[in-house]
């Protein structure tokens, strides 16, 4: 049986209705772009002391379930 995500709830009166951290007002979108933005975990959980390490990699987790959820195209890059 798959891990539960029981750091991620969604809300309809909480961030618009988007993923967030147990509650919170953090949403996993918001730590996968601190990720994404070259932060380590050190420095999301100095920045964002409500967080805990668990909190991070179950986002990681979760986008990871969803990557693999859904197929759609990537848009081409044009320059």
């Amino acid at each position: 049986m798959a891990k539960p995500f029981d750091r991620i709830t969604v809300n309809s009166e909480v961030c618009m209705g988007q993923p967030t951290i147990r509650g919170m007002r953090i949403t996993v979108a918001f730590v996968l772009k601190l990720l994404a933005s070259s932060m380590t975990h050190e420095e999301i959980l100095k920045a964002y002391p409500e967080l805990e390490e668990e909190d991070i990699l179950q986002a990681i987790e979760y986008a990871a379930w969803l990557a693999g959820e859904y197929h759609r195209p990537v848009p081409a890059y044009v320059e």
